[in-house]
This record gives C-alpha cells, sequence and structure tokens, in this order.
C-alpha cells in the first residue's frame, strides 16, 4: 500500500490518524463502531460460545460411550444435544462467520474505511450477545431448550414441555434474527455500494461474492423462522392452536417454516467457507482461481437454489411423491453449482505451485470432509434410502461433514491465515501443522463411524442404548475421536495466543496475497488505508504498478480523504465515485439500544405484556434519540 515518502504525506496520515482514533479503554470498546474491533468482538464471543457447544458434545459423546450410562439422565441429554445444535448454528457458526470475519475483512478486501451503517453494524453485534447470554440463561437455570435445534412440535407444545424450556429458545431465536438480518442488509449496502472505484462486480474478490450470497440467503430464509416461532408462543403462552391437529391445526406447518429457513441455513453456514477457501487457495498456489466467473455466479446460485430444497427434510412425512419427486430432483440439481467450485479449487491447487502451510492444509481437509459429507448428501436425495435411514445416525454424520468437516475447517484456516494481518503477529507453523492433524483426524474418528451405526439402526436422539445391539465399539471410537478433536482444536488456540504474545512480527503481506486487505499494514491502522485504493482487476495486490500510484496518490492529495471521517461510495456495477459519506466514529445509542431490547423478550418471557409493552415504546424512543443527529455527506 501506499508509504509515507514526503512530508506532505505524513500530515496526512497524521490528521486520518487523529480523525479515526478510537476511543480507549473499556468504554472505547462498548461504543466502538468501527468495523475491525466490532469483529473482533463477533469473534472472541462466538469462540466462548463454541467452548461451551463443544462441552455440550462432549458430554453427548461421553454419555453414549458405553450402553446403559449414567452420566446424564434423559432430560439433562435432550438440553445438551439441543443446546449443542442451537449454540453451534445460531451463536458460532453464523456470528463467527459473517460477524467476526466479514465485520473485519470486507471492508478491507473492497478498499473501504468502514460498513456502510457503521452504528447499525455496533447494534447487530449487540443484540446477537444479547440473545446468547437470553437462550444461555435458560440453561444455567435449568431449563434449557430440550426440543431439538429444529424443535419439532408437537414435542415443543405446551403439553409435552410445559416448562420455559421452549419459550427461552423460541424469543431466544426470534431475538437472534433481528441481529442477523440488520447484519446481513449491512452486507448488502457495503459490497454494493463502499467499493472502491474500478472495483466493478467482475473484480470483486470471490470472498464477497460468497458474503454476498449469504447476506441475501439470511434476509429470506429468516422471516420463515421468526414466524413459526411467534406461531410457537402465540400456541404455547395464548392458547392459539396453530400447530395444534386436534383444534384444526398442522403439525407439519412447523416443518415447512423451519425447513423453509433450516436448509437455506446449512447454505448460509457453508457459503463463507467457500469464500475463506477461495481466498487461501489463490494466495498459497500464487495462481489466480480457475473459472473465476463460474465460480462467483455458483455461490450466487448455491443460496438460491438452497431454498427450493427444505422438503428434502421431510421424505418420511407422508407428502405426496410427485412433491418428494421434485424436491428429490432439486436436492439432486444443486450439486452441480457445489461441483463447479470443487473443480475449481482442486483445479487451482493441481495447476499452481501449492505451499502447504497451515491455511491450505485446513482448505484441502475442508476439500475432502465436502466431498464426503456432499455424497452422502446425494445419496439422501434418493427417496427410498432417506426413508429408511431417516432420524438414524447416518444424518447425524452426513450433517457433520458438512456443517463441522466443510464448513468450520474453513474457518480454523482462516483465523490462522488473517492471523498476521489482526495481530501483526506470525504463528508457530510447525504447532499449526500439528492441530490440523489432530483435528483432521479427531473429525474423522468422530463422524464417520456414524454412517455404519445409522445403516445397523442406531436412532439418533437418544440418551442411551441397551448392550448387544452392536453399537457399543462404534460409539467408543467415536467418543475417543471427539476427545481427539478437542485436544486439536485446544492446540489451535495455545498457538494463537502464544504467537500473539511471543511471535515473530509479521509484515503487511506475510503470504504474498492477493486481495486488498494485505494493501495496507498488520495490524491496520483505524482508518484501514491512507488513501482509497486503485483497482484494475480481481487480484489487487499482484498489480504492481496500482500500488505505485496508490504511493503517488498520498503524495499529491488525491482520495485520500482525511478532512473528516470520510468514506467513498460509488455505483452498484462498475464502482465509478459517486459521492462522499461522513460516517460516525462512535456512538452509545447500539448497546443502550440492545438493552432496551433485551428487556422487551425478557418481559415477555415473564408474561409481563404491559411491562413487554412499555419496554417496546422505550424501543421506539432510544431510536428517535439515535436518529436525531445524522452524520451529513461532505
Amino acid at each position: 500500500m501506499a508509504t509515507v515518502a514526503s512530508p506532505e504525506a505524513a500530515r496526512r496520515v497524521y490528521r486520518l490518524e487523529r480523525v479515526w482514533r478510537e476511543r480507549p479503554g473499556l468504554l472505547g470498546w462498548l461504543t466502538t463502531c468501527d468495523h475491525k474491533r466490532i469483529g473482533i468482538l463477533y469473534l472472541f464471543t462466538s469462540l466462548a460460545f463454541f467452548a461451551a457447544g463443544g462441552v455440550e458434545a462432549l458430554l453427548v459423546r461421553t454419555q453414549l460411550i458405553t450402553p446403559n450410562n449414567t452420566l446424564l439422565g434423559p432430560e439433562k441429554y435432550d438440553q445438551m444435544f439441543t443446546m449443542h445444535g442451537v449454540t453451534m448454528v445460531f451463536l458460532f457458526v453464523i456470528p463467527i462467520s459473517i460477524g467476526a470475519f466479514g465485520n473485519y475483512l470486507v471492508p478491507l478486501m473492497i478498499g473501504s474505511r468502514d460498513m456502510a451503517f457503521p452504528r447499525m453494524n455496533a447494534l447487530s453485534y449487540w443484540l446477537f450477545l444479547s440473545s446468547g447470554i437470553f437462550i444461555y440463561t435458560g440453561m444455567f437455570l435449568g431449563h434449557g431448550a430440550n426440543a431439538g435445534w429444529f424443535d419439532y412440535v408437537p414435542l415443543a407444545s405446551k403439553q409435552f414441555s410445559p416448562g420455559p424450556n421452549i419459550d427461552f429458545y423460541a424469543l431466544g431465536l426470534i431475538f437472534n434474527g433481528v441481529s442477523s438480518t440488520a447484519a446481513a442488509i449491512n452486507f448488502v449496502v457495503t459490497i454494493f455500494k463502499m467499493r472502491a472505484p474500478g472495483m466493478s462486480l467482475n473484480r470483486m474478490p470471490l470472498f464477497c461474492f460468497a458474503f454476498l450470497a449469504v447476506s441475501f440467503a439470511l434476509i429470506f430464509a429468516l422471516p420463515p423462522l421468526n414466524v413459526a416461532c411467534g406461531f410457537l408462543e402465540l400456541d404455547r403462552r395464548l392458547g392459539f392452536h396453530i400447530f395444534d391437529v386436534t383444534h384444526g391445526g398442522d403439525a407439519l406447518l412447523w416443518q415447512h417454516l423451519f425447513w423453509i429457513f433450516g436448509h437455506p441455513e446449512v447454505y448460509i453456514i457453508i457459503l463463507p467457507a467457500f469464500g475463506i477457501a477461495t481466498s487461501i487457495i489463490p494466495t498459497f498456489t500464487q495462481r489466480r482461481m480457475v473459472a473465476f466467473p463460474l465460480v462467483a455466479l455458483a455461490e450466487i446460485l448455491v443460496a438460491f437454489i438452497g431454498f427450493g430444497v427444505w422438503v428434502h427434510h421431510m421424505f418420511a412425512t407422508g407428502l405426496p411423491s410427485v412433491t418428494l419427486i421434485y424436491f428429490a430432483a432439486a436436492s439432486l440439481i444443486i450439486v452441480i453449482p457445489s461441483g463447479i467450485q470443487l473443480f475449481a479449487w482442486i483445479t487451482t491447487i493441481n495447476t499452481g505451485r501449492p505451499r502447504f502451510a497451515t491455511p491450505l492444509l485446513f482448505i484441502v481437509g475442508f476439500i475432502v470432509f465436502f466431498l464426503l459429507g456432499g455424497l452422502s448428501g446425494v445419496m439422501l436425495a434418493a427417496i427410498p434410502f432417506d426413508q429408511q435411514i431417516t432420524d438414524t445416525y447416518f444424518i447425524v454424520a452426513h450433517f457433520h461433514f458438512v456443517i463441522f468437516g466443510a464448513a468450520v475447517f474453513p474457518i480454523l484456516g482462516g483465523l490462522y491465515y488473517w492471523f498476521p494481518k489482526v495481530t501483526g503477529r506470525m504463528y508457530h507453523e510447525r504447532a499449526g501443522h500439528v492441530s490440523f492433524w489432530l483435528t483432521f483426524i479427531g473429525t474423522g474418528l468422530t463422524f464417520f463411524p456414524m454412517h455404519i451405526l445409522g445403516l445397523i439402526g442406531m436412532p439418533r436422539r437418544q440418551y442411551t442404548y441397551p448392550g448387544g445391539m452392536g453399537w457399543t465399539g462404534y460409539n467408543q471410537v467415536e467418543t475417543i475421536g471427539s476427545y481427539i478433536l478437542a485436544a486439536g482444536l485446544l492446540l489451535i488456540v495455545a498457538n494463537l495466543v502464544v504467537s500473539y504474545l511471543r511471535g515473530a512480527p509479521a509484515p503487511a503481506n506475510p503470504w504474498r496475497g492477493a486481495t486488498l486487505e494485505w494493501a495496507t499494514s498488520s495490524p491496520p491502522p483505524d482508518y484501514n488505508y491512507p488513501v482509497i485504493p486503485r483497482v484494475t482487476s480481481a487480484y489487487p495486490m499482484w498489480d504492481e504498478l496500482d500500488r505505485e500510484e496508490d504511493s503517488r496518490n498520498l503524495t499529491r492529495g488525491e482520495m485520500v480523504l482525511d478532512e473528516g471521517h470520510e468514506t467513498p461510495a460509488s455505483t452498484v456495477l462498475d464502482a465509478d465515485w459517486d459521492e462522499i459519506l461522513e460516517m460516525p466514529s462512535h456512538s452509545p445509542w447500539p448497546i443502550t439500544l440492545a438493552l432496551v431490547a433485551s428487556g422487551v423478550f425478557l418481559f415477555l418471557l415473564l408474561g409481563h405484556w404491559a411491562v413487554a409493552a412499555i419496554s417496546t415504546g422505550l424501543v421506539f424512543v432510544v431510536l428517535a434519540a439515535w436518529h436525531r443527529q445524522e452524520p451529513q455527506e461532505a
């Protein structure tokens, strides 16, 4: 990126540092609107929930290591496996992908100084944190969600779950959905309007295409889930009968509404992994991605076709055969864009000069598990086969190969890949390799035997089992694998913590990466770039003449924007210079609004309807105060 080569350039950089400087201390973190700080907050919060979900998974696996085990009773077991699923899906994978990686990297990759709506960005984090605390409050009080992460009725009805367990689930997911929707809208506007001049859509990083697809999918997938949870609360709290068959309701309506969200959710989880893979592979092969336009189109198509596959989860519910055949076909069609991406990743590695550093190892592991999970997914598109293994451990195996092996492995690789950029330190490479192999072997041992267990008849969601069924050995291997997997994850944490404290200083671009986040210092300054970058290709860091032009622009004072807290906006398609926006630097209103919104859900849970209505009124009061003084366009 631009270097400070003259007194004029130094003065401009000093003005940028003064204008964009973040508040110090705890108050600065509570009121920050900086996308990098918000990304870091998302990262550590989601990792804390990941640890909680991991402990729940280990307890589940330990319970199943032997027949007739009594470590967990049926009630606690139901809460553990349910909270594990809720945590991993809603409080870890989506927040760490969208909130942490997306928040920190998307503005840097598109040459912007912040997100389009910085205060809404902060609000989405505080709502996420509040919703997670809300959901886990039930767990700590002994009333954790206990009907599975899919919360099927009538198990979730008042008749079969009279306590507040399901209310924590339903209200908590609505609360969490507000956060995710706000974040998704922000990403759509940011990617369309905040790209550096010259970064037309065909020059945008594939990482950003993936996050654009995810954001649109979230916007359209979350309303059905929120409607389903709202209907469930009306049934439970106010005596409605929307899902009650005995009063003319329809229990299958819950499954339709949930899986209209739930199957796109699978791709919402995995698309950021695709984006991370398309960032790491070109860097460590020093080769442009094969079939760049097709990969970009495939990322969009995966999100789009994913909305036509939801009955894939309902083949055993007695729906008409013509309906099942349509959705079986859709389940097969979605293999095509996924296959395009697999071809592009593997071909890029094979035709480049791969250097198997730790980030690329995790991507190779991701490709292996995604291929295996995809093959079992194709098997599930066969209606007779699906009907035979529904609700067995074969489904658990397929789901975890896709969700953990294919979605989490790129996240782990991304933690290593961008660690130097975020911290300014290099990690320990040998420890990184060991952590990969422990994690890879642990994942295979934990989830592959579940395929066999499912085929020989072990049901899922069963807290214990009798001896003599032929299940014991497989369960023991899975439990041993889960502890090996936990050891690998702990080694990753230890490696990164020790490297942060004692690692070698990192240069701005230690990997010779191709995208714009490597154009600035490690870690980036508060203003991201001293000059808005020049972009003429999809791999701007490999365009050395453009980076030299950035240095000259800094000396000349062009595209510096050092007169205020400013960033440029550009046109949607071609990223031509459009206008200059004055951005908010910090604000107390996001955390205030999140606290007031927490009161609304708390009083709804307690059944204090009048106080909940008053709290809703306070939400609008805070919103009015929030918008009383808006930043003006420069």
